[in-house]
């Protein structure tokens, strides 16, 4: 699992383009687009310029172009295509497509040219929304087909980690302008998934409250601390793998007794364990969010 892949099955080209393995192997023997190895088993094997090619061409295909115009082409005019076509447009697909060559290849150079790119078009904010959660979420399926190892998924999320640091930093210069709340950034034990914590951050940050980021697997009886330090505490946390269903509900019954049940605090969650959540059954004190943007919006 943890082997870095350098070559590909026909599942994993159809799970990182979108293609269907049946149109893959039509557009491989009608029009000779692509030329895989053989296993001795004769089974067929992709290398990482296979992908790069499958990737422009579907780029083409969904942009309108035909498959047999795409073929006639030639190997070496095809990425010209692409490059003429997208710099008279703004489109997802490509940036997509970008940032996964840049993953499977751990391409640093052209994830930052993909970014500075978007940049000049975009803030950080309209970015992250935009292109890494669509991105992100990819990178989730790919994960779970086992079309990339962790290693692949490790590289892609400490690039984005940089460039949430980065403009978190920024913000974090100026002095708080509204002291109404002050917000406790936390994961919970053995969680370890923080890129949409850190967003949450900065977006905190961006409205003028006060931000405290306290980072992964932090237990609960830590966050006593806060309590006496802080009138209005809303506790912020992203569940995306912990608590595990079973034990969900038990934790969010502790938290309330141990942190919310005499005290002015509350707590904000979002995730994809939110839905494993019975939100009847909640107190009112913490408050379910089904994406980061209706957080967002609560701020």
């Amino acid at each position: 699992m943890n082997n870095v892949k350098s070559n590909f099955s026909i599942k994993d080209l159809e799970n990182l383009s979108g293609i269907k393995a049946h149109t893959i192997r039509i557009w491989e023997k009608r029009y000779n687009l692509f030329q895989p190895n053989r296993t001795d088993t004769n089974i067929r094997c992709y290398d990482i310029e296979n992908l790069q090619k499958l990737l422009n061409v579907t780029f083409l295909y969904n942009n309108g172009y035909k498959i047999s115009k795409i073929s006639q082409l030639g190997e070496d005019k095809i990425p010209g295509v692409v490059r003429n076509l997208i710099s008279g447009q703004s489109n997802n697909g490509h940036v997509l497509n970008s940032f996964k060559m840049s993953m499977m290849n751990f391409d640093q150079a052209l994830f930052f040219k993909t970014y500075n790119a978007l940049l000049k078009e975009k803030s950080f904010r309209d970015i992250f929304y935009e292109d890494f959660i669509p991105f992100l979420n990819e990178v989730g399926l790919l994960w779970q087909t086992d079309t990339i190892t962790p290693s692949h998924e490790h590289f892609i999320c400490a690039l984005i980690k940089q460039k949430i640091l980065v403009n978190t930093e920024k913000l974090q210069f100026n002095i708080p302008t509204n002291t109404s709340k002050t917000f406790v950034l936390y994961l919970p034990d053995n969680e370890i998934h923080e890129l949409g914590l850190m967003f949450l951050n900065y977006e905190i940050l961006s409205k003028g409250y006060q931000a405290i980021f306290l980072g992964q697997s932090i237990p609960i009886f830590s966050l006593k601390d806060l309590l006496p330090l802080y009138d209005n505490i809303v506790f912020v946390s992203y569940f995306t793998v912990r608590p595990e269903k079973e034990n969900i509900m038990t934790y969010l019954h502790d938290f309330h007794e141990m942190l919310l049940k005499n005290s002015a605090s509350k707590l904000w969650i979002t995730g994809k364990m939110i839905q494993e959540i019975n939100k009847r059954d909640l107190p009112k004190t913490i408050v379910p969010f089904a994406h980061i943007d209706e957080m967002v919006q609560e701020l």
